[in-house]
């Protein structure tokens, strides 16, 4: 996704790559501090990177995932990307579980590496065969705020998403006084405020996951927009095409015929939690799901199909029936 308007000269842009992803910061008509502002806003998104990887068997996330039941005192960063993707879990009745850790080292992706070149040369037999629901409990974490300490329990968390859709949104809010208005974006999260560089919004794409021209434009403002895909984090595990997105109900890449969901919520965590939900449920029951929950979506199917819950629909300027 990408804003598809020319930032005047005078606007303050400013790149860099952070958590597997490049970002991308752009405040319309800058304060005199908002260079200091985006440094700032910077420094927290590495905070974020450096306390949630899972990449890091030092880092919070891990640490407290190895204490398991026991009581692990983790950054404040961590702690508020713990608790949100809690919260997550019970508002999505369980399709959005972090306790995906295992599964994903199971299928290979057990180190931060670029997927666009990836090919793994494992055996089938080293992937997961698990077939039936797994059964498991809701997760129920315990959370103590006086000594930012946490509870994760038996099973270790992924925090990737959620923690780079958090990131996204706080430094969007950091940011909120540096300019007219700001946009922060990173793989595929981005969170607009204000009403963009022309006033009347800003214009986001939305990716066609089979490359070419975009499936859709939005116009949005004060929300975050993601879109989970397998475009991307997709490769070879033996004879077998395997990806990034568990289905909870499985423990296995959803098997969705689905190749990309994009969700546009109140900010851009929220919008990244649906967005990987959704595209697990599939085809068959997304419309169905998104209407019920009030969620303005957009996907398209493996066929090209383009679909729009009716939430989005005044989100969309325009959109393709079917892309190739």
């Amino acid at each position: 996704m990408s804003q598809d308007v020319r930032p005047a000269p005078t606007d303050l842009r400013h790149a860099f790559r952070s958590m597997a992803s490049q970002w991308r910061v752009w405040v319309v008509r800058p304060t005199a501090a908002a260079g200091e502002d985006v440094a700032e806003a910077q420094a927290l998104v590495e905070r974020v990177a450096a306390t949630c990887t899972r990449f890091d068997p030092s880092s919070d996330l891990m640490r407290a995932n190895a204490a398991g039941r026991r009581w692990h005192e983790v950054a404040p960063e961590c702690f508020e990307a713990l608790r949100a993707a809690a919260e997550a879990h019970r508002a999505t009745d369980g399709l959005f579980d972090p306790r995906v850790l295992m599964a994903l080292t199971a299928i290979g992706y057990d180190r931060s590496l670029p997927f666009e070149s990836r090919r793994l040369a494992l055996s089938d037999e080293a992937g997961p065969s698990r077939r039936r629901p797994w059964r498991r409990k809701p997760w129920r974490p315990d959370f103590d705020d006086v000594r930012s300490a946490v509870r994760i329990g038996r099973e270790p968390v992924d925090l990737g998403g959620i923690g780079k859709g958090l990131a996204v949104h706080w430094a969007a809010e950091l940011l909120a006084g540096s300019g007219e208005s700001v946009l922060v974006e990173a793989g595929g999260d981005i969170m607009c405020l204000g009403d963009g560089p022309e006033g009347e919004g800003w214009l986001v794409d939305v990716e066609n996951p089979f490359g070419g021209d975009p499936a859709a434009v939005l116009r949005v403002l004060d929300v975050g927009v993601a879109t989970s895909s397998t475009r991307i984090r997709s490769w070879k595990l033996g004879e077998r095409q395997v990806h990034h997105l568990i289905d909870p109900r499985t423990g296995l890449p959803a098997e969705s015929d689905l190749a990309s969901v994009t969700v546009v919520g109140a900010d851009s965590a929220i919008a990244e939690v649906w967005s990987k939900s959704l595209f697990v449920l599939g085809r068959g029951a997304i419309r169905a799901e998104a209407d019920r929950r009030g969620l303005a979506a957009l996907w398209v199917d493996t066929l090209g199909h383009v679909g729009v819950s009716r939430e989005m629909r005044p989100f969309v300027e325009w959109q393709v029936p079917r892309v190739s």
